[in-house]
């Protein structure tokens, strides 16, 4: 099974500062993923030609899909998008807004796949290092997010983490392993010349994972300003 997760920043590049959907539509076709967790996601917005990009992508890969939207821009909204080949067996979204800070949220998705169960938590965390552990601590100590601590879970997303500091506080202790380390492999922004590992994904329970990679194509560096992360796994049996 394979997931996908991208900062697609409204399908804007991040350096001909261009708005071309199919770009990102190209890129995430390319790579043939079961599930994808996309970031930065407009809705009826000016700047993406009031497109309905969650809508629009739902329709492109027939698929299942989920929007989070956390910021309202002019008339429209921009969240967190997650589409699946699956069905979905429950959905939930949580605020993680910390103080006067941007709004930002967490979806949390129980998907069917073939091998059983698959908990999904895909979020997009704060700019200010504070912030971000307060939402990680938030995120965990949730009722919906331990109601489902039964069953592997993958929290992935764009964490906004340079110093990489996220892991060993309260995301170890919860028994999660990152995945997306060495951080010095995994280096997704700027997309043009990669230095920060911002987009990342840790597991916990019956996941093996077999491969995860950044995406470095060509395309895939001027569709957005970050790079997409892919994960190949699968679920234990039992």
């Amino acid at each position: 099974m394979r997931l996908l997760s991208w900062n697609i920043h409204k399908g804007i590049g991040g350096r001909d500062r261009r708005y071309a959907l199919q770009r990102i539509i190209d890129c995430v076709e390319a790579e043939n993923p079961d599930i994808v967790c996309l970031q930065e996601v407009d809705r009826l917005v000016g700047r993406s030609c009031r497109d309905d990009q969650p809508r629009l992508l739902a329709r492109w890969f027939r698929c299942h899909s989920v929007f989070q939207a956390n910021v309202h821009v002019g008339g429209g909204t921009y969240g967190n998008l997650v589409l699946s080949r699956w069905p979905i067996a429950s959905r939930h979204r949580i605020s993680l807004r910390h103080g006067t800070r941007k709004p930002r949220g967490a979806q949390l998705l129980l998907v069917d796949s073939p091998e059983g169960n698959l908990h999904v938590v895909h979020t997009h965390l704060g700019l200010a290092e504070r912030e971000r552990h307060w939402q990680v601590e938030h995120l965990l100590g949730h009722t919906l997010f331990r109601s489902a601590a039964a069953h592997p879970t993958v929290i992935v997303g764009d964490f906004n983490d340079w110093r990489n500091t996220l892991h060993a506080g309260g995301l170890a202790g919860a028994g999660f392993r990152q995945i997306t380390s060495p951080v010095s492999h995994f280096r997704s922004f700027p997309a043009w010349l990669p230095l920060g590992s911002l987009d990342k994904a840790f597991v916990r329970g019956g996941l093996a994972v077999r491969q995860a990679r950044i995406v470095r194509t060509s395309l895939a560096r001027v569709a957005s300003d970050h790079l997409p992360l892919v994960i190949d796994f699968h679920l234990h049996s039992g």
